[in-house]
């Protein structure tokens, strides 16, 4: 298996890495793989429909029903003759 060394980490940020590796119960090297996993992952996607996008994220909220709005019918144009 292959490793890597990545140089210059700003503090912040590998403190705030440390603190993600906690919150899921891993360690700071496993939190970054899955990190790199999850990047690659998504990379390889085809990208979405705006739509299925927005549905897919709110999907854990819930759905809502709206009323059915009557519509009027469409204008007859201007007669400008």
């Amino acid at each position: 298996m292959a490793s890597i060394t990545i140089r210059n980490l700003d503090r912040d940020l590998k403190s705030e890495l440390k603190i993600r590796a906690a919150k899921h119960g891993r360690s700071m090297e496993e939190e970054v793989r899955n990190i790199l996993k999850s990047a690659i992952a998504q990379d390889d996607k085809e990208p979405e429909n705006l739509a299925d996008s927005i549905r897919e994220r709110m999907a854990p909220f819930g759905g809502i029903e709206l009323p059915d709005l009557q519509r009027d019918d469409i204008r007859k144009p201007a007669d400008f003759s």
